[in-house]
């Protein structure tokens, strides 16, 4: 009996005890799962509205649509799209606020809008500059290139984790090698202005291959930044050519469209996306994205 009586009252202390057990193991492995959300960030050349069909923007424009809602990017950063192809990508995506100005100034030429889940990010600051020896003169070219290029920036803070980080957005020159030189030292040399402990994360079309350019040694060795594909823990189609040209992919690993960075934590995982809704390909180019932690 005197038994009994004990095994109760044990019981009636453990009835309480063991939810606070519960309580505090479950709090110890939410403390031990990472507090920073991944940031998904992509890098896609949209190839402007000009083509006639097949690859015309209307016949492209459902496939890019399908493509982004697969993959729902943090940000992106875009090259060439046009202002109308803009707001086009901006109805199909009502989730997201884009920053761009076209780089023959106001609404003409070609692009290179941030695009950013409203939800997710708040933009502090954006500016554009020019890549040439007046980079604050709209639409200014002085290195041989018939093709004006620009970079817009973004200053961003994440709602997730109240951090803050850049995102540059570029596109180098597509045929003269020593004008594509002249803008990264110019981005190299902007970059290095900026608060060290800011991550930074600096995507575009750089129309050169990884590692085998000039143009990334200065951006991707020589000026603090480092590229996201190599550093990430997984790399998916890590053999794919970033530039199909609307032609069957090649496989020889040349990346022309990088996702460089600074101040970041870790990077899961990179994809050169070979998806192609309903067998046709969204752009001449793949979309690079890379899944990432910052500081």
């Amino acid at each position: 009996m005197h038994c009994l009586r004990d095994g109760l009252r044990m019981f009636g202390r453990w009835r309480w005890v063991f939810p606070a057990l519960v309580s505090a193991t479950l709090a110890a492995a939410q403390a031990s799962e990472p507090t920073d959300p991944e940031l998904v960030v992509a890098t896609y050349n949209l190839r402007y509205a000009g083509d006639p069909s097949p690859n015309s923007w209307p016949e492209r424009r459902p496939a890019v649509k399908a493509l982004l809602d697969a993959y729902r990017p943090d940000v992106i950063g875009t090259q060439e799209g046009l202002y109308h192809q803009l707001k086009d990508l901006a109805a199909d995506q009502p989730d997201y606020d884009w920053i761009g100005l076209g780089r023959d100034g106001g609404s003409r030429g070609e692009f290179m809008a941030v695009f950013y889940r409203r939800d997710r990010l708040e933009p502090l600051e954006f500016d554009h500059f020019w890549l040439s020896d007046t980079p604050q003169v709209i639409a200014s070219s002085s290195w041989g290139n018939a093709v004006r290029r620009m970079v817009t920036w973004v200053r961003f803070r994440d709602r997730s984790t109240g951090r803050e980080f850049y995102f540059w957005n570029t596109h180098l020159d597509h045929e003269v090698q020593a004008a594509r030189e002249k803008a990264a030292e110019l981005i190299r040399q902007r970059i290095g202005q900026l608060p060290a402990d800011v991550p930074l994360l600096l995507a575009g079309d750089f129309n050169a291959v990884s590692g085998a350019n000039r143009a990334y040694d200065i951006l991707a060795r020589e000026s603090g930044l480092s590229d996201t594909w190599h550093a990430a823990r997984e790399r998916r189609n890590e053999d794919a050519n970033s530039f199909t040209g609307f032609e069957p992919l090649k496989h020889d690993g040349q990346r022309i469209d990088w996702i460089l960075a600074r101040g970041v934590q870790d990077v899961r995982v990179t994809e050169a996306v070979t998806l192609r809704p309903e067998g046709r390909w969204p752009s001449d180019h793949l979309p690079v994205v890379a899944w990432l932690t910052l500081r």
